[in-house]
């Protein structure tokens, strides 16, 4: 049975500017990616184009850390890795779709808000 079909992230995506994040920029990311099962790294590389290799590992590493998630080494040759969500990093689900959905109804406003915040003063 092949796997689910991966999440496809627009590179615009705009996580950055919630007022919340789960982590860090990319942790949201890859817990929806892992959401339908294992993956191994280069199939966590495609949807996130933006994050460099670099990055992407050490969020990996914090997220295993932090009982997010598994990293199971198979002793095949060429080595094989697979990451997958724990029972903790799944609970995140509920909270990301929560996120997702006042991004959607909000976002427009937030960024509004923020642009003129940032405009210069009018000269009165």
């Amino acid at each position: 049975m092949p796997p689910a079909p991966l999440p496809d992230f627009d590179p615009m995506c705009p996580s950055s500017a919630l007022p919340f994040q789960i982590g860090d920029k990319w942790t949201g990311m890859v817990v929806l990616c892992l959401e339908h099962g294992p993956r191994r790294f280069t199939e966590l590389q495609a949807p996130l184009r933006a994050v460099t290799a670099k990055v992407l590992t050490e969020t990996l590493r914090a997220m295993e850390r932090d009982g997010l998630l598994t990293r199971t080494s198979y002793p095949e040759n060429p080595p094989r890795v697979e990451y997958a969500l724990t029972p903790l990093g799944r609970s995140l689900l509920d909270l990301i779709a929560a996120a997702r959905t006042w991004s959607r109804e909000h976002l427009p406003a937030l960024l509004a808000a923020r642009a003129a915040a940032s405009a210069p003063p009018s000269a009165a």
